[in-house]
């Protein structure tokens, strides 16, 4: 295979079983993902250097060899998983290959680079702010941040334990739900009865064209379950939501690596630095205090969402930045972002991008979000658009 997205951090094959929902096709999995045999680099080659050589695969990689995926490698992901835009100091920048003179958002980076390539099927990554579901909307392809707790986790660099899901991308609905069944969930299930929710003031937040080119897809839904209740998510406002994410999600971050940051000394690039930097601020009464708001968002949206519900979402405010931004442009774009990402990874939901929108000629996603467990619901719906 070649690499003709700089996507991948090493080629090399794990055959998969010879029969299974995936029998046939091809994946790639970040390189936060244990593989037997190889070195997890985790986008930094400090991180490469100090850790051994993984003993044990991660089972969420076994159980996508198990339903008959083959390996072909693991692709690049941006530094610790500390970010969203695909930009990697260290390796270079994945290429869009929806546009290629635009990022591919991170930092499932490489994942979603080699399968909008046509280079595997599938691109296994991870989403514990953002990492599946902005990238899949930069890159025009299907991708799904998954319930927290669904997917076994073991064997895969922590980032925020409260945040990390896994998550993966695919070009076709087809493709994209046969990989839910192969960890479990009955993808093929009829959707049944939908309450639908538009969230206004997430919709508010899209840029140039972006929310007019959702129209005929929510016209299509509405179509299919009926008229879309119009509500907005936060009660106050989402900039308060994104402040108790990034406080909670640091905390959690100087948790896990910390030590190792305080060690190592690390050679971080632009961004990550900082907001390591930022994360070894948080204080224990920081902590709590964002702990406690957490928990009325999470509320909140179960509230909204219920057993039924599906929420309407943009998966970003716009289009992929340019290769070509610097660095305050995009740590603005990622803050914007993180506004509508952040409610779902709160409260521990499932989240699709469905690759549907446009804005300024680039790809566009529109999300989907469902209450707790109910993935299979999304990506049956998936089908059913595409259908």
């Amino acid at each position: 295979m070649q690499d003709i997205a700089n996507a991948l951090v090493s080629q090399f094959t794990v055959k998969g079983a010879d029969a299974g929902p995936l029998a046939g096709s091809t994946f790639v999995a970040k390189d936060i993902y244990d593989i037997r045999g190889h070195v997890t680099g985790c986008g930094n080659p400090d991180w490469a250097a100090t850790h051994d050589v993984a003993a044990a695969t991660a089972p969420a990689v076994q159980k996508l060899l198990d339903a008959g995926a083959t390996l072909s490698g693991k692709s690049h992901t941006d530094e610790i998983a500390y970010s969203l835009m695909g930009v990697n100091a260290h390796y270079g920048t994945p290429v869009n290959s929806a546009a290629p003179d635009r990022i591919p958002g991170g930092s499932s980076s490489g994942s979603v680079a080699a399968v909008a390539a046509g280079m595997v099927d599938i691109g296994l990554g991870s989403d514990t702010g953002g990492s599946v579901r902005m990238p899949a909307s930069f890159c025009g392809v299907y991708g799904i941040r998954t319930t927290h707790g669904m997917i076994d986790l073991s064997h895969v660099m922590p980032l925020a334990s409260s945040f990390d899901t896994a998550g993966w991308f695919a070009r076709d609905a087809e493709t994209f739900a046969e990989v839910g069944v192969a960890y479990g969930m009955d993808a093929k299930a009829d959707a049944g009865p939908v309450r639908l929710i538009v969230a206004v003031d997430a919709m508010q937040r899209t840029t140039g064209d972006g929310a007019q080119s959702f129209a005929p897809v929510i016209r299509r839904l509405e179509e299919m379950f009926g008229e879309a209740e119009i509500k907005s998510i936060a009660v106050t406002d989402l900039s308060d939501w994104l402040e108790v994410f990034k406080v909670c999600q640091a905390a959690e971050v100087w948790q896990a690596h910390g030590d190792w940051v305080t060690r190592t000394q690390p050679d971080f690039g632009p961004g990550v630095k900082e907001r390591f930097d930022m994360a070894a601020s948080i204080t224990g009464a920081m902590w709590k205090d964002a702990g406690s708001k957490r928990s009325e968002i999470a509320a909140r949206m179960a509230d909204l969402i219920g057993e039924d519900g599906v929420m309407i979402t943009p998966s970003s405010p716009g289009a992929a930045p340019l290769r070509s931004a610097d660095g305050v442009s995009l740590d603005q774009f990622r803050m914007a972002a993180l506004e509508l990402l952040c409610p779902a990874g709160l409260a521990g939901l499932p989240q699709i991008s469905l690759p549907v929108g446009t804005d300024d000629g680039a790809p566009l996603g529109l999300s989907l979000v469902a209450g707790k467990q109910q993935d299979w619901k999304l990506l049956s719906i998936a089908r059913k658009l595409s259908a």
